[in-house]
Parts: structure tokens; C-alpha cells; sequence
């Protein structure tokens, strides 16, 4: 990704190690690939059901390849899942996760998903390995370059339902509304703006920052606030009679044209639960959980803190919330375990949750170490004898040695 207003060969254009964006991985499928990120359990990969459809359930040609600030890491597949509602035909439901054979890097990123569902007219930064492209004249033909990691930014304009109820039998296809939304690539000119001229939603761009999704970036990431808020799915160019806003009329992700993501807080349910039924190991009660946990010598292991609600839900198919958010000890993040915080959702189905950390290995003779978890501002219940907050403390038990 992306085809940008500049050219991608400027610093501002491209996503380079170290600057946030080291979860964001290449994905290869046998002689074909796309783009994808790492969620927040530092074990699973989300992208496109359509890079994946052919091999779900197995592991036999599914990579992923991570540049992050430490290097470069090939990890391979030990499970694929394509989410079961998946629509070819209309490129609904285009979403599929890819869990590796072992840790992602400790420098790889990981990203909360994008919880709330107030994303239209929100700014988004977008980032994959497509192929480089320009506004003024698509994608760069017969690019044999090194693959890069390209990023931009453009406006989440219009939700797909919308967009399909407007333009009627213009559109072949058939977006569910709510789960799709979609963005134009602008210059800054009204007569290239796609869903001004098609749709009446004006918007002529974030000038230079401005880019578009091209061939390779399925799958990858749109952030809104550094959380995944998109994954991007297909691109289109429409004309309607003498409105024609593609500047040159090919669908090659130049200025006229629009680009489609799925929305990932509408899918929010089916990819946590995803991630919880895959967690090895995890507690199912209080008397599971493990409040001491072995470090390790190299990569990450898990511990599990296990969040229950053992009221009477006024609204049955309500879901259920709480803040959380990781905090050193003698532990430090980054160093002996990695931070996390989010909001961990208990869905209509569920009583309880757990939220994994990582525990990073090393090889260091150190002394125990302990760090905390707090959760917080619960939303559909209420903590225990008026409590603002909630505490849990783990200990990373030295496994490497005596201490002098």
C-alpha cells in the first residue's frame, strides 16, 4: 500500500520499522499475497477471507512476514479460520484470521480492534504492501521493486448500506450495510470527488497525506486512533452517464476511484471469541488461574487474568464491559512482560473472560518479578462494594539461575 498523491519513494509515504506500524505483516499464500496485522494476543493475524478461502483450516502455504524494528521474521501458519458467513459474490463478511506457529516477535506491534461504531467522517491511517501507485496515474505497471510497507490517510466517507440504497442497480453487488464502509481517493478537485459527485458526500481530501488501497493491500489495516478499525477488502471505479470521476476511467486505485473496508467493530464478537477459544491453556475458573508464571528463555508465554460477572443481566442480549490496563512493578513492560490495555467485552453468551499478557523469555538471572492488571469503568454491571477499580497481581517467577 498505497497509491499516494506523492511518490511512494518519499519518507512520509512509507511505514518504516520502528514507527508504529511493526504488526502490520505481508501475508503469502502459494504464489500469491496480501497484507495483514497482528491482534492484541500477539498470536493471530487478521486479514481477508478472499487471500484465504481456498485454505482455511489448513497450514500448508500461509505466511507471514514481519519487518519490525529488530529485523526481519517468516512465521508460518498453524491454523487458518475464514469467519463462516463469508460472501464472495458481494464481499461481505471478508474477513479471516491466520494464527501463527509460534510468538510474534516482541517487537511486532499488536493493535486493539476499533470498538465503537462512529467511524464515518473519521480520519483513518491506512497501511499495507500493495503495490505503489499514484493518484494521477494508479498503480506503478510492471513494479519489480521490493515489496513495501506504504502508508496514508483518507476519510472514512459513507457506510456501504448507504452507499448501495442511493446508487440502487448502479452497484451489482449487494454490501449488508453496517458492516462495510468506504472511501474515495480525492485531489482536491470536484469533479474527481467519487461520492460527491455520485452520492452528494463532499469531501475533497487531506491533500498530500491522501492515498488509496491497491493490488496487495487486501487485508491490511486501517487505524482510527491506533486501533483497527477496517481491513481492507476491495476497490471500484462507477460512473453514472456523464459522471465520470476516475480520472482516467481504469480501476488501477487513481484519484476518482473507492476503496472498501470491512468494519471490524461490527465483527468484534466472532473475532474475540476467535482468539479466546484458541487461547492454550486458559482458565475456565478461579481455581485455574495462575498467579505465578515461569518466564521462559526466549519469545512470549502467556498468563491469564480471568474476568467473571456473577450478576443478573437487565437486558439479556446486552454485552458487558470493563476497561483494563497493565502496570509495571518490579516487572517492567518491555522488558519482562508486555503492556496491554483495552476493553474486554463479555457478550450475551458468556459469562466470563480472560484477558492474556505476554510474558517475555530471556536468559537473564534476575530476581522475581511481579506487575499489575486494573479493570476498570464497567459498563452494563458494577463492581463489587462500590469499587472504582479492581486489581490483580501476577509474579514472573526466575527461572534462569541462582542470584548472587
Amino acid at each position: 500500500m498505497v497509491a499516494t498523491v506523492t511518490s511512494y519513494t518519499l519518507p512520509q509515504n512509507q511505514a518504516k520499522p520502528g514507527e508504529g506500524f511493526d504488526g502490520v505483516v505481508r501475508v503469502s499464500v502459494g504464489n500469491s499475497y496480501g497484507t495483514g496485522v497482528l491482534l492484541y494476543d500477539g498470536r493471530a493475524v487478521l486479514t481477508a477471507a478472499h487471500l484465504l478461502q481456498t485454505v482455511s483450516g489448513t497450514t500448508s502455504s500461509a505466511v507471514a512476514h514481519f519487518e519490525t524494528i529488530s529485523g526481519s521474521q517468516t512465521i508460518a501458519a498453524s491454523k487458518i479460520e475464514v469467519i463462516p458467513s463469508y460472501d464472495s459474490i458481494n464481499s461481505n463478511n471478508d474477513l479471516a484470521l491466520i494464527w501463527l506457529n509460534t510468538a510474534a516477535p516482541v517487537s511486532g506491534n499488536r493493535y486493539e480492534i476499533y470498538r465503537n461504531s462512529d467511524e464515518i467522517g473519521q480520519i483513518m491511517t491506512l497501511v499495507g504492501y500493495g503495490l505503489p501507485g499514484s493518484g494521477a496515474s494508479g498503480i506503478v505497471q510492471n513494479y519489480t521493486g521490493p515489496y513495501l510497507r506504504l502508508k496514508a490517510q483518507n476519510r472514512v466517507d459513507v457506510d456501504a448500506g448507504t452507499f448501495k440504497a442511493s446508487l440502487g442497480s448502479l452497484i451489482a453487488w449487494n454490501p449488508t450495510g453496517g458492516t462495510q464502509w468506504i472511501a474515495d481517493f480525492d485531489n482536491g478537485l470536484p469533479q474527481n470527488d467519487a461520492l460527491g459527485q455520485l452520492l452528494g458526500v463532499t469531501d475533497l481530501g487531506l491533500g498530500a497525506d491522501e492515498g488509496m488501497i491497491t493490488s496487495g493491500d487486501s487485508g491490511g489495516p486501517a487505524f482510527i486512533n491506533g486501533q483497527i478499525a477496517g481491513i481492507a477488502s476491495y476497490r471500484t471505479s462507477l460512473a453514472r452517464g456523464d459522471v465520470q470521476p476516475d480520472v482516467d476511467i481504469n480501476t488501477n486505485s487513481s484519484f476518482g476511484e473507492l476503496g472498501f473496508w470491512q468494519r471490524t467493530s461490527h465483527y468484534q464478537q466472532w473475532i474475540d471469541q476467535s482468539l479466546r477459544s484458541s487461547y492454550p491453556n486458559a482458565p475456565t475458573k478461579p481455581t485455574e488461574v495462575q498467579k505465578i508464571t515461569a518466564e521462559g528463555n526466549s519469545g512470549t508465554t502467556y498468563t491469564y487474568f480471568l474476568v467473571q460477572f456473577n450478576g443478573l443481566r437487565t437486558d439479556s442480549n446486552a454485552m458487558l464491559s470493563v476497561n483494563y490496563a497493565t502496570r509495571d512493578g518490579t516487572a517492567k513492560a518491555g522488558e519482562d512482560y508486555l503492556a496491554v490495555n483495552g476493553k474486554l467485552v463479555i457478550y450475551p453468551d458468556e459469562s466470563q473472560a480472560v484477558i492474556p499478557v505476554e510474558i517475555v523469555g530471556d536468559y537473564l538471572s534476575e530476581p522475581d518479578e511481579t506487575f499489575y492488571l486494573d479493570i476498570f469503568n464497567p459498563v452494563g454491571g458494577s463492581f463489587p462494594d462500590g469499587a472504582v477499580t479492581l486489581t490483580a497481581v501476577r509474579t514472573i517467577l526466575n527461572d534462569d539461575g541462582w542470584i548472587g
